[in-house]
């Protein structure tokens, strides 16, 4: 039987509009129709009270949440209970995060990432491999133990998830252009990070297919007056997609809105970045043997640094808001379409729209999160 979500502010294109019955059936978004329409009297009734009713968040950097590290523990049921402890605060897809590991370790990722998928573990839509082809100057915290140069040896484990979407941050002067569009060809989306890679570097990286920047301004070569680096021709190219950790205290909200005016905001996607801590009331956790502590919202290891966040999608938008300066409904597709579309799932993802999966979160006007819908489904 169809179920109707009646009484909400719906999210479509440019707008919240009033009025409209969103019709669910078989996982995926029916009909929209108006709130007397026939087809709507034969279906559960579902009321919203007019909350606001958003496509769901989707978050392409999760290294964690509900005291699980992915990379302490690269399996199904990690990845499930990340997913859940993310789900609470509207993210309804994800892509849990490896950070810099042995490649025995991608390998038992990339299989825990196909596993949650083909047992349908809700909201997982691939793998992000962040590393370890990273450059140590710009390593963070990655373990620069773990940091190699790629090559044509480590093609085939990238490639391997068969299933879903595959993102591979890497450092573009730690490989080759034609390994770069290797990769791309096979369907792997590729991000810079990490990187201290020179402007002229990552334009011939974008050349070849490159498409995004991992946690912009963070860990990569930064803009100068006579150096772009890897900001200046991030900035300068119109076609990629930027990933923006809007917690205040990653990157000055002041830069980030100078970088809003530098190229379109559909070209900027929130991510979390987050860490285990995020859906618990834990301050600290260990980060490859090292202590890290949550200062806020982020993350600190012993010596300083940051650390990823401690941060959910939902304050993300809320910050993109109030800090940035734009609207909910860009702020929504900040988190929701915009990474859809990075990941290339918005034929399916990321629109309140008739056909498309149904992938929903409703909200109160402060956006706190009361329901999540993903395939149609509410939490178990």
């Amino acid at each position: 039987m169809p179920i109707a979500l009646l009484n909400g502010r719906v999210l479509r294109e440019q707008a919240l509009v009033t009025g409209q019955c969103v019709l669910l059936e078989g996982g995926r978004i029916l009909d929209i129709v108006p709130q007397d329409h026939p087809s709507s009297r034969g279906a559960t009734a579902v009321d919203l009270r007019g909350n606001l009713l958003l496509p769901g968040f989707i978050d392409s950097q999760v290294n964690g949440g509900g005291g699980v590290l992915f990379n302490d523990s690269p399996s199904v049921e990690a990845i499930r209970r990340i997913g859940r402890a993310h789900r609470r605060f509207g993210t309804t897809g994800f892509m849990p995060t490896l950070i810099s590991a042995d490649l025995d370790v991608v390998a038992r990722a990339i299989a825990a990432a196909r596993g949650a998928i083909e047992t349908g573990v809700p909201g997982v839509l691939g793998i992000h491999i962040e590393g370890p082809f990273l450059n140590v100057e710009r390593k963070g915290v990655h373990d620069p133990a773990k940091l190699r140069e790629l090559d044509t040896s480590a093609v085939g484990l990238l490639t391997s998830l068969g299933i879903g979407r595959t993102l591979v941050t890497l450092a573009p002067e730690m490989t080759k252009p034609e390994i770069i569009e290797k990769l791309a060809r096979a369907g792997i989306i590729v991000s810079a990070g990490h990187t201290n890679a020179t402007y002229a570097e990552v334009v011939a990286a974008l050349h070849h297919g490159l498409t995004g920047f991992t946690h912009l301004f963070n860990a990569m070569s930064q803009l100068t007056g006579r150096k772009p680096g890897v900001v200046g021709a991030a900035l300068e190219s119109l076609d990629s997609w930027c990933g923006i950790i809007v917690d205040g205290q990653h990157i000055s909200p002041v830069v980030l809105r100078l970088a809003l005016r530098c190229k379109p905001s559909s070209r900027f996607m929130l991510v979390t970045d987050a860490m285990p801590t995020v859906g618990t009331d834990a301050r600290s956790f260990k980060l490859q043997g090292r202590d890290v502590s949550v200062s806020g919202n982020v993350c600190i290891d012993e010596d300083g640094r940051l650390a990823g966040s401690n941060i959910d999608m939902a304050s993300c938008v809320r910050n993109a808001v109030s800090l940035l300066g734009v609207s909910l409904p860009e702020a929504v597709r900040m988190a929701s379409l915009y990474p859809a579309e990075f990941l290339g799932l918005s034929h399916e993802l990321g629109r309140i729209e008739p056909g498309y999966r149904a992938n929903l979160v409703l909200a109160d006007e402060k956006l706190n999160v009361l329901e999540t819908w993903i395939d149609g489904q509410k939490p178990a």
